[in-house]
């Protein structure tokens, strides 16, 4: 207890002590106790209506002298309300300073609640997608931005995912996205303008496909006259050999102009379409007969966990299951085996092409799904490998909203996994054996 509260409380009891004894004097000692006591109430009271009116004015004038409990009160009230007022200066210059610092940000950040409720947004937010701080606060974001795959990334909650969308302010323009987490039940929705490397990309890719198409046209002449010649009866014993080669290379740049072409297609492509069911276990099996009985070919097995089928483009995963049990074969000797495998789940199903080949370093798999990347360049051209297979597996898989995850060791072989989610995926009962 404080000495303030001491001396009160004694003073109190002073008072009624007098109060008792001046009523006991005349006999009554009750009623002298009783009149004290409303008297100290009586003083109490008007200490409590005092004080409220200083609050409600502001005017401490009574108080600010004197060691009274009351004058106590009211320097712990001021020292609070002064701590207060400083600190909501501190606060107003931090916001100022966060709001000049983000204003001066190129990328647009939109601060979200649980709901996706805009809190509110900087200045680059307004001019990317032509959000208004003050209108727009309280209002979904979803319900202004309206784009499908922005939907898609609030709902999901992974801060590591982005999607690409179209600038709702400037025409032909684009925005990548991406949500991170920001304070207590908050998020950040972060913009920023991708319109050139958007631009950068479609001329790759119509550059690609258009050299594409015209060089085969001459290279259908060439590959013409190379097969005339191969097929001469008086053609030299000199030229067989060359003649030879030439065919070799010719077709091996028709199939890398046609896979070239197809992935032109592919990143052009939207998502596949929900529609089609594949039967997966039925594609392993006529994807194995037609690799077996080759020269050099490792054992090949499938193992069907599931019978689920799969919802999407069939020819497209069949380009997938082809290229990485090629890629199998390529770098698995004659005695090691392949896996084909097939299970699902309730979070999705995953189709794993698993071989006891050569393996790959660690440095090199992130790079796996680039254009023209070979481990091994020199075998990889003499056993007949363009380097674009795995990126089409890549783009087939990202039409098909699954993802790709290799794992490899070197001299112990190497695993692709393709993880399809699971609204893909349409279970079907395996069938009892009676």
């Amino acid at each position: 207890m404080s000495e303030a509260a001491r001396k009160t409380v004694l003073g109190i009891v002073l008072i009624l002590a007098i109060g008792a004894g001046i009523g006991w004097m005349y006999g009554r000692p009750e009623t002298g106790l009783l009149i004290a006591a409303v008297a100290c109430l009586l003083w109490q009271i008007r200490q409590l209506l005092s004080f409220e009116r200083a609050l409600r004015t502001g005017d401490f004038d009574d108080f600010r002298h004197g060691e009274g409990i009351w004058e106590q009160m009211f320097s712990r009230f001021q020292f609070e309300r002064d701590r207060a007022v400083r600190r909501k200066k501190e606060y107003r210059g931090l916001l100022r300073e966060i709001r000049k610092s983000t204003n001066a940000m190129p990328d647009g950040a939109v601060i979200l609640d649980a709901d996706n409720e805009i809190v509110g947004c900087n200045r680059a937010a307004k001019e990317l997608a032509g959000l208004r701080r003050k209108k727009d606060r309280g209002q979904r974001v979803d319900n202004i931005l309206r784009d499908p795959e922005l939907t898609r990334l609030l709902l999901a909650n992974d801060y590591t995912a982005t999607i690409n969308m179209a600038s709702p302010v400037g025409h032909g323009g684009w925005l990548n996205c991406r949500v991170v987490p920001y304070g207590a039940d908050q998020k950040l929705l972060l913009m920023r303008d991708v319109t050139d490397r958007m631009r950068l990309s479609k001329m790759r890719r119509d550059f690609v496909a258009n050299a594409s198409h015209e060089l085969r046209s001459p290279l259908t002449v060439i590959s013409g006259y190379l097969d005339t010649l191969a097929e001469a009866e008086d053609m030299p014993a000199g030229w067989i050999k060359p003649v030879m080669q030439m065919q070799a290379q010719a077709n091996r740049m028709k199939m890398i102009l046609g896979e070239l072409l197809q992935l032109s297609r592919l990143e052009a492509a939207g998502p596949a379409s929900l529609d089609d069911t594949i039967d997966v276990v039925q594609l392993l099996e006529r994807s194995k007969q037609a690799f077996e009985g080759h020269a050099h070919v490792a054992a090949i097995g499938v193992l069907a966990e599931s019978a689920a089928r799969l919802r999407g483009n069939q020819s497209e995963i069949e380009t997938v299951v082809v290229n990485l049990l090629s890629n199998a074969v390529r770098h698995t000797p004659r005695d090691g085996t392949i896996t084909l495998a097939w299970r699902s789940g309730a979070k999705g199903a995953d189709l794993i092409v698993t071989d006891t080949g050569e393996g790959i370093d660690a440095e090199f798999i992130p790079r796996l799904t680039e254009r023209f990347f070979r481990v091994d360049k020199g075998r990889s051209r003499d056993d007949g490998g363009t380097g674009l297979g795995l990126a089409i597996v890549k783009h087939v898989l990202v039409r098909h909203d699954a993802d790709l995850v290799v794992s490899s060791e070197p001299g112990r072989g190497s695993t692709f996994r393709c993880r399809f989610p699971a609204d893909r995926v349409v279970d079907v009962p395996i069938a009892e054996v009676s």
